[in-house]
């Protein structure tokens, strides 16, 4: 495996919960326990429960997972300390992996499911606010998708190349996918605000609940660009330019 030490980066984090930084022998269940949101990371790199009192280094050793991918991620997103998150160092094409694991997660499990609970959730009766909703989301999910499919074909085929140095696409590199690389997330905040704004739900449970699932939706998403943004493409830079010294 290829593997990048990053330093020098800023960047603001999108969620904290404890400070400080995790290390290889600590048990997975206190990161789990202490930072609820790492289920998410752990479901990305195919890390099921019921790993008892193993540290962090051993859980990720018997499920085959680079630790210190594992770990740059983990505490990049949890450090507010933007030097320690800028000096991780981890495996390209493991992050490339967590990467791809997480466009699956939104395109095929998130986004859907918070549609089917928009559809029950909103009154129908209401033709022209419900059906400006349904227009909005599935706009909104439409751009994530073209998003990460741009990744998928264009991104990660580049780097996989990269780091077998085969032949590259002329006049591509990843600072052009740093320059498209829209915050997704942005077009949530019209839905939130119709839903909020505009929509007067007789029974304010369910709405409440696919509400709060938008919100959530929203920051993972911000914590995914923020992956990407201050680990993966400086990463990435630092490759092409070891590359191009090497030519």
């Amino acid at each position: 495996m290829c593997y990048i030490c990053m330093t020098d980066i800023h960047a603001i984090q999108p969620m904290m919960y404890r400070l400080g930084k995790y290390k290889k022998s600590d048990p997975m269940s206190v990161l789990v326990c202490e930072n609820y949101p790492i289920l998410l990371v752990m479901s990305r790199f195919g890390i099921p429960l019921g790993f008892g009192d193993k540290t962090i280094e051993e859980v990720c050793r018997d499920n085959s997972v680079d630790v210190d991918t594992f770990l740059s991620i983990t505490n990049c997103l949890l450090d507010e300390d933007h030097a320690e998150a800028g000096n991780a160092t981890f495996s390209i094409e493991a992050m490339m992996q967590y990467l791809h694991n997480s466009h699956d997660y939104y395109l095929q499990f998130k986004l859907p499911a918070i549609r089917r609970r928009l559809l029950d959730a909103i009154d129908c009766g209401q033709k022209d606010v419900s059906f400006a909703i349904l227009c909005f989301f599935d706009e909104y999910a439409a751009e994530v998708q073209k998003h990460m499919l741009y990744e998928e074909q264009t991104v990660y085929p580049y780097v996989t190349a990269l780091l077998r140095k085969e032949p590259l696409p002329k006049g591509y590199s990843i600072d052009i996918f740093s320059r498209q690389h829209d915050q997704v997330e942005a077009k949530l905040g019209e839905l939130k605000n119709i839903l909020i704004k505009y929509y007067p739900a007789e029974s304010s449970n369910e709405l409440n609940s696919v509400l709060f699932d938008i919100f959530t939706c929203e920051e993972d998403l911000a914590s995914h660009n923020y992956i990407e943004n201050t680990l993966f493409v400086p990463a990435v830079k630092k490759l092409e330019e070891e590359g191009a010294r090497g030519l």
